[in-house]
Parts: C-alpha cells; structure tokens; sequence
C-alpha cells in the first residue's frame, strides 16, 4: 500500500525525471539536517570551554564553520530543489501532452471527468491553487530538512539518558501526526474543481487578448476582477475550512508537550543543581530538546501534499487516457483509404449522443454522398450537421449504425490514411501562432503551392510566407477575420493538393461579405472539382451551389435534392431560403434608399 500513496509516487516520479539532480537533493537535505545538531553540540563545547577555562580555537572554528555551512546550504539547495523541478514539470508536461493527444478522437476532452483530471493536470504547475513546482521543492525541502534536524537533535538527547530522545522525540512526533491530521484537504472534489476552473477561466478572460475588446467595450474589467477575486476566495475558504485546526487536537497538543516538557527539563535541572551534568552539557541538552521541535512542524508538509496531487492527475490522466483510447475511443483500421472514395460515402441509420447527454444529437440518420460530388448540410442550430462531418472526420464513432466508404466500414479504414485523404475548415478553425506558410502549408507543400492556395481562397495579397501572424512577435502581424478565414480555406486548399479527397466546409465563409463569399466558393468549388465535398452553411447563395442539398432536422434528414428541385418541394428549405432572400432583398432595399 505505501507504492500508492501520492507521496510515494511524487519522489518515484523525481527519481525517474533525473536521478543524479535527486540524488544531490536527498543527500542536501541529510547534510543540512544534520547541521543544526552539530551546531548544538558545538554551542555546548564552547560554553563548556568557557565555564571550564579550556582552549577556546577548537570549539569557536567548529562553530564558525558550521554557522557559514548553515548558511551556505540553504541557497545552495534551493537552487538544486529548483532546477529539479523544473525537470520533473518538463516531464510530466511532456506526459500530458501525449496522453492527451493519444486517443485519436475527441471524445475523452469532453468527458466531465476527464475534464476534472485535466484541470488539475493542466494546471498543477502555473500557480493557481499552490505555487509551481520549481518553487514547491525548496518547500517541500524546508520541512524534510527540519524532520531531520529534529530527528538528529533528539538523537543528541540520548547521551543525557536513554529515555530522552523518545520523551522528547516521541512528544514532537505525536503533535506532528496530530496538526498533519487535522490539516487534510481534499482538492479533487467537484466542488473545488468547479472554483478552479471558474477562477482560471476569469483569469484567462482577463489576461488574454480575444476578450480583451469585448471586456473593454462592456466595461466588464471591474466585474472580472471581482469574480476571479471571489473564485480565489471561495477556493481559499474551502481550504480553510477543510484544514482548519480542530479544538482536541490542540488541546491534546498542548497536554502532551506540557507533560513530556516538564519531565525533561525537571529532570535536567535537577541533575544540573546536583553537578551531574556541566554547564557545557546542560547548554547541548536543552537546546536539542527545542530543536527537537522541529519534528513537529517539519517532514510531509502542505507543498507536499499539492505537487503530489498535482503529479497524481497527470499520472491519472495518462492512464485515463490509456484506458480510453483501448476501450471506447477512436481507434484505426487496417484498410488503407487511397483513392476513397471512389463510388459513395452512405451514413446507414447512424444515431450518435455526446458523452454525458441523453437526447442523440443524430437519430438514425441515413444519406448518400456521391463520390466525386458536393452535397451541402443546412438545419437550424443543433440539428446535427456539425456532429455529421465530425463523423465523417472521424473525431467520434456512431453509437450505432455504420458510415461506409465504397462499402467499408469507416472504423476498418487505417485512420491516418483516411485522414490524409480528408480536408476540413471548421467553424471554430485554429489560429495558430506562427507563420503564414505554417499556417497553410500541409507537410510536403512547397511555397508555390501555399502561394497558390492563398490566390485560390482570395488572400494573394498576403504575400510574407514567413510572417508571424500574432502581434506578440516582433515582426509578427494580425489578420482581420475574413483574412484569417481565407488563410484557413487555403489550409484545406493546400491539403487538396497534396491528395486530399474529402473535403468538409463547416461555414467556410461565414466572416466573408456576400460579394466576397460568392466570389471565393466559386473558386473553391472549381479548385475541389473531382473531390467529394460536404458544405455546412447558413447562407443559401452558398448553398444553392451545391450539386445536392439536404435538409436535416432532429438527427434526420427530412429532405434531399437539388436547389431548384427543392424549392419546387415547397418544404423547409423553401421556407429558409424564402426568408433569407426577403431579408437579403430589404437590406439591400435600404441600401440604395440611403444612397
């Protein structure tokens, strides 16, 4: 049972994130332990020197050298403890992120608690509910080294008598086992996860730039810092209230070291009047009894007690992440996709609920998708048209049902080559911090085929392939959001050329002005001809371009055909693209009264 404690695990971790830098820091912690009671024997030897009127150079240069080693040491072993820690967070945050990136879908990120683990994991070592790991060592250091000075100075009781060092000893254990028990706290209950992320999210609201124009604009600065403000207090009071001091065990503190006290130095006193014992011996033997002390107060302290949970929810997550990608994740066939699809894609009765909701967000969904063809997915929100592509990407398996390409199982495909034949812009695309050819390029493009891309989706005037696209960066840039929409269409452009067969538009144009949207998705459409092509969007100029459109509604689709064929239905889409084009011609109406 002791391997499973966190504690346990936390100093197998050091050993295993560096052995020679843990090796120094345990072997730092017995010297420096150790120091203090040779410092007390050294006080003792000169005050017996001068009581006596013996030679004063051996004892003041024994206690010369020891004070500067006592001062010495301790920067000395925070520097070790600190360069340490930033080892063992190195490793763990390497840990996390392959843990993370393991299951080859999506899935286990949005598990609830999952979600919990990875906060604490996530979080562990930038200080929002303990301080980071470099600083946590020197710590966590400080109250092993007291454990060993008190355990060293109590051992120096034992040349006054036997019984010494476990009256004293054992006194100052006993009050350290009593405060240790009555100062648990338990950070990983939902209660004190829920704080946590509220706080972080507050944080991050405040500190990044996304929201910065929106917190400004709404006057919200003040509002922010008051809940982060109130998310740290709550966590604190938690804590608080889980580790406050209980009234018996200090009482008991109290009755235990008044009675074990009281003994000791009776007994010291007693055999100082009486000349047993010199003045020499009497200065070692009390000053030891109180350096024992150092037992209480020292070994696992509460720095401890946070980098070891912190280190536990790594491990956790990445046996959690372990575990998820062998049971219910995403996992790869063997088949290899090239060349798919040639004849179909067909969603057969697919029927899919996100983890953690009871309604399916598709209810035995079946379609067709002609290889070679472009089918567009319109719906109110939450009808399931994201969750349909995401799907077809492979980010999560049907609950039930098959989707098939050319006949085969999606699940039987070696999902890395499904991917390579896949190409997808998403609504909630990334913006990544680095160049723009970075941005774009797939692996093997050259800049002829990024630059041609970027013409394709409308961006040639982005011209510096090697731009940083973030203003952190000294020659960095940022883009307007229909720039950065297009720098992401040339991404999916891109993989196209690099044999990507599948293409999925997840409102590809929605932060394009009209003019502009018609403009590109031709472009796109004829740059994609050949590849089978799933459109998701809300503007229906778009739309109407599509070879097939469907309608899907409740996790079903509820109407299929062309734009013209559609319409002559007289069904839902008739009735969306009806209102978006009222809308359309009474916007336009006004523009040209205004002019």
């Amino acid at each position: 049972m002791l391997r499973a404690r966190r504690e346990w695990v936390f100093f197998a971790t050091l050993w295993k994130s560096h052995p020679g830098l843990t090796a120094v820091w345990w072997a730092l912690i017995l010297f420096q332990g150790i120091l203090p009671a040779v410092f007390v024997v050294a006080v003792g030897a000169l005050v017996g020197a001068v009581a006596g009127g013996d030679p004063l150079p051996a004892p003041l240069l024994l206690l010369g050298v020891v004070f500067v080693l006592m001062q010495v040491m301790t920067p000395l072993h925070n520097q070790v403890g600190s360069l340490l820690g930033e080892h063992v967070s190195d490793r763990l945050h390497d840990r996390l992120l392959v843990a993370a990136g393991t299951p080859e879908g999506v899935a286990h990120l949005e598990d609830r608690a999952h979600m919990d683990e990875l906060t604490v994991a996530r979080d562990f070592d930038l200080g929002m509910t303990g301080p980071p790991l470099h600083l946590s060592m020197g710590i966590i250091a400080g109250g092993l080294v007291e454990a060993v000075s008190g355990l060293a100075q109590a051992v120096v009781l034992a040349a006054y008598a036997w019984w010494a060092p476990l009256l004293v000893g054992g006194a100052w254990l006993s009050t350290h086992w009593l405060l240790r028990e009555s100062s648990q706290w338990d950070r990983n209950t939902g209660e004190v996860l829920d704080a946590q992320r509220r706080a972080e999210y507050s944080y991050r609201l405040a500190v990044d730039s996304p929201a910065a124009k929106e917190i400004r604009l709404f006057g919200l600065a003040s509002w922010l810092t008051d809940r982060f403000a109130s998310e740290r207090r709550t966590l604190v009071e938690l804590r608080w209230h889980a580790t406050r001091l209980r009234q018996k065990p200090m009482r008991w503190t109290v009755v235990v070291l008044t009675v074990s006290g009281g003994l000791f130095f009776w007994s010291l006193g007693r055999d100082a009047a009486s000349g047993a014992i010199g003045l020499g011996q009497v200065s070692t033997f009390a000053y030891a009894a109180v350096g024992a002390s150092a037992l209480a107060f020292g070994g696992l302290n509460w720095a401890l007690s946070l980098a070891a949970d912190g280190v536990a929810s790594v491990l956790r997550v990445e046996q959690a992440m372990s575990s998820s990608a062998e049971a219910r994740a995403v996992v790869s066939g063997r088949t290899p996709a090239e060349g798919m699809p040639a004849a179909q894609i067909r969603f057969r009765d697919v029927t899919f609920t996100y983890p953690g909701m009871s309604a399916p967000v598709l209810d035995g969904l079946d379609l067709t998708v002609a290889a070679g063809s472009s089918l567009a997915v319109v719906g109110v929100n939450g009808a399931g048209k994201s969750t349909l592509v995401k799907l077809l990407c492979r980010l999560y398996d049907p609950v039930s049902g098959t989707i098939e390409v050319d006949g085969t199982d999606l699940r039987d495909l070696d999902l890395e080559s499904w991917r390579r034949r896949t190409s997808a812009i998403f609504q909630d695309f990334i913006r990544y911090e680095l160049s723009l050819k970075d941005n774009v390029a797939s692996p093997g493009a050259t800049p002829e085929e990024v630059r041609r891309a970027l013409t394709t989706a409308g961006a040639a005037d982005l011209r510096d392939l090697d731009r940083i696209l973030s203003p952190g960066y000294s020659n960095g840039t940022d883009l307007s959001g229909g720039q950065w929409q297009r720098v992401a269409l040339a991404r999916v452009l891109c993989a196209v050329d690099q044999g990507a067969g599948v293409v999925v538009l997840d409102e590809p144009t929605a932060q394009l002005d009209v003019r502009g949207e018609a403009e590109v998705f031709d472009r796109v459409l004829e740059a994609t001809r050949g590849c089978t092509t799933v459109l998701i969007s809300h503007r229906f100029s778009t739309v109407r371009r599509a070879d097939r459109i469907c309608v899907v509604d409740r996790g079903r689709v509820v109407e299929l055909g062309g734009h013209d064929e559609l319409m002559a239905l007289g069904g839902t889409y008739a009735r969306l693209f009806d209102l978006q084009a009222a809308r359309f011609n009474e916007e336009q109406d006004g523009a040209d009264s205004a002019r």
